[in-house]
């Protein structure tokens, strides 16, 4: 019987060898289709060990491997088991392995994952992999940085549909659910083998048989009051909601608690189900409604009062998209919740019982007042603006409500002027729905005047609640204007958003100069800074990402009248069908010269010019928008010619590649100088 049952595992392993889906590969004899890049550093199969991998005994920065073209239109999950090997415990530049997303018609890569810690022995990783109508390659990149000898090693990639949180714990990586190792209590794998002395129930509930796999936790070693083990799952990747099920076996003798938690990436945790019943005879089925809009993990926990607990059996967790409770409640929209003020207040709301206190304004392109933040030449709020001789005068914008017991991020940009002291000006407080409770979450303390200047505030209420802005003028004598602008909210605390990778195509110049770099690098060359430039009336006072980070621009001052300087993107991936490129640009000064934006396809001599702007502009950021097509393999260029004094430095920030058309157009793509009506406010 031992034997048959031996066979029967070996017969099912090899036809799961068999039916791998496309895009899995164990590397036993071959790479699956998958193909290293040789531009790169080469990738070995070692077959005899069931593993490809890349070291540094090759010159090389980095290795890369990438999938065949692959196509799902159901949510799947990837695994992947993999190993880095380092002498050096640390490296200011460690090797790591990353995994991107390579979708069709995309000039940028995605990256999903990302991953340097070495180990001893091997590690899962499982990534959600949302639903889409494209076809996709999955792109392994080794890179391997500054340590003397390290190896990179891949002895697993599997794609199966369905959620990386689902398991029925038949395989041995165990789906990357992990157990919190303790001294006396631990989640263990019961099941597989008749002569199992571990094996503590007849049957699984996956198979319904003695062969079949399941988790469990008993109290034999149970030594101190309250013990408890977890058993966490892979983290969620993609935000996901739905309900989520499983089985579970309970037996007791004294009290068990079993509870099933949710924990964010800032350790909080959120009990969304317990056992009611004292025990369950048979394998008895949980559902629970879960939200996951930010990476969460799943943790299974047992508490035991004593040794003589008895025991906890899980197996056959799963997800579906649609909640439980057949409740349909439309998930919260945190986009309801921001506001550009291009097309009016959104769903902000002022009450007039305190006076109009915030007007919606635009400024039109010029040298003196600053425009808004969205585009340079758009709306913004301005408080106090008509009525500066009330002292203690109070401006609130009330947004929408927001719903309790959820983790968000806001962020805006504010401007100051005209005040001598700065600090509270601008606040921001939450009214919990009955408006009894106000609590101040931020104040403005100090920032550079006339810049836009980004504010983030991570929060989490209870109770349904709303965001309040309050402008504050604190005396007759100094009473300035306080300017509001791009109010966004996310979902999940503003640091887990900065973990998160950035957005495939998109630099704002804070850590690099991304996929950019100078055709010469000397007198007419582009530098990377933050703050204001070294010549008065020219230049930026700050950048617009921020307020407070880098920005790219020429320094006029070591440039002579004519001479230009070229920052060229990387080779980029060519596309059928249309890519919007949008970028803001800096262009103040009486001096200023050119600002041009072409279009290099690879076999191409020329350049095809796609946008110009000559001469002073605004004393504001202003946004460009160019619309282009590249079948080819291509690279953008920004180019500036210096103009006649050294009031000339020109800047540019924020560039952003997007697929698709441009969702706005730019009236003019070739233009020269500023409207007369200078200074100008519109209300």
């Amino acid at each position: 019987a031992v034997n048959a049952a031996r066979f029967v595992l070996a017969a099912l392993r090899l036809a799961g060898a068999a039916l791998l889906s496309p895009g899995s590969c164990t590397f036993e004899d071959s790479a699956c289709g998958y193909e290293w890049d040789y531009r790169h550093l080469p990738w070995a199969l070692h077959g005899e060990g069931h593993y490809i991998s890349v070291d540094t005994s090759y010159e090389g920065e980095k290795a890369v491997l990438s999938s065949p073209e692959l196509y799902s239109e159901e949510w799947s999950c990837i695994r992947l088991i993999y190993q880095i090997a380092t002498t050096s415990v640390t490296s200011p530049d460690p090797a790591r392995l990353n995994l991107y997303l390579r979708q069709e018609g995309e000039s940028f890569d995605r990256l999903l994952w990302s991953a340097k810690e070495p180990s001893d022995s091997w590690l899962i990783a499982s990534l959600d992999l949302t639903n889409t109508t494209k076809k996709y390659k999955i792109v392994l990149e080794g890179e391997m940085g500054q340590d003397k000898s390290a190896s990179i090693a891949v002895f697993e990639i599997k794609i199966t549909p369905g959620y990386c949180i689902e398991c029925d714990f038949e395989e041995n990586h165990l789906c990357g659910f992990m157990n919190r190792w303790n001294p006396n209590v631990n989640w263990f794998v019961g099941g597989g083998n008749i002569r199992n002395s571990q094996s503590i129930l007849p049957k699984d509930h996956t198979l319904n048989s003695e062969l079949g796999h399941y988790m469990y936790v008993d109290s034999v070693y149970v030594k101190h009051f309250q013990e408890v083990a977890q058993l966490i799952s892979p983290k969620t990747t993609a935000p996901m909601s739905g309900c989520l099920s499983f089985y579970y076996q309970l037996k007791q003798e004294s009290s068990i608690v079993f509870t099933v938690y949710l924990r964010d990436t800032s350790g909080f945790y959120e009990e969304i189900w317990k056992t009611d019943s004292a025990l369950t005879a048979d394998w008895a089925l949980a559902e629970v409604d879960f939200s996951a809009p930010y990476p969460m993990e799943v943790i299974f926990e047992v508490a035991f009062n004593s040794a003589k607990g008895g025991y906890v059996a899980l197996d056959d967790i799963s997800f579906s998209p649609v909640y439980c409770s057949n409740q349909t409640g439309t998930p919260f929209n945190p986009a309801e919740a921001g506001c550009n003020f291009e097309e009016g207040l959104c769903n902000f709301y002022q009450d007039h019982k305190d006076g109009p206190g915030w007007s919606r304004v635009k400024v039109k392109r010029n040298v003196y007042r600053a425009g808004d933040h969205t585009t340079g030449f758009g709306y913004y709020l301005l408080a106090n603006t008509k009525f500066t001789s009330q002292p203690g005068y109070i401006g609130r914008l009330y947004g929408p409500t927001l719903p309790g017991n959820l983790q968000f991020c806001l962020r805006f940009y504010y401007a100051l002027y005209g005040f001598f002291r700065m600090s509270g000006t601008l606040a921001v407080y939450i009214f919990e729905e009955n408006h009894v409770v106000q609590e101040k979450i931020w104040s403005v303390l100090d920032s550079p005047k006339g810049v836009w200047t980004q504010a983030e505030i991570s929060f989490k209420k209870p109770m349904p609640c709303k965001v309040v802005f309050v402008g504050w003028c604190k005396s007759f004598w100094d009473c300035g204007l306080v300017a509001l602008d791009d109010v966004s909210l996310s979902l999940g605390s503003c640091q887990a958003a900065d973990l998160l990778p950035p957005n495939p195509g998109e630099c704002t110049f804070e850590k690099d100069e991304c996929v950019f770099t100078q055709k010469k690098r000397g007198r007419g060359s582009w530098h990377r800074r933050r703050g204001p430039t070294p010549t008065s009336y020219t230049g930026p006072k700050g950048d617009h990402t921020t307020g407070v980070g880098y920005y790219m621009y020429i320094e006029a001052s070591n440039m002579v009248y004519g001479q230009r300087a070229y920052l060229v993107s990387r080779s980029l991936r060519g596309t059928s069908g249309k890519q919007c490129l949008i970028f803001f640009y800096h262009m103040y000064g009486a001096g200023t010269g050119l600002l041009s934006v072409y279009l290099k396809k690879e076999g191409d001599d020329e350049e095809i010019p796609l946008w110009r702007r000559t001469g002073e502009q605004s004393i504001s950021w202003l946004r460009g928008l160019i619309e282009y097509e590249s079948d080819r393999n291509y690279q953008i260029i920004f180019e500036v010619i210096r103009g006649v004094s050294m009031r000339s430095d020109t800047a540019i920030d924020d560039v952003l590649f997007q697929a698709g058309p441009c969702l706005e157009v730019e009236e003019i793509q070739f233009s020269s100088g500023y409207p007369d009506s200078l200074n100008e406010i519109e209300y």
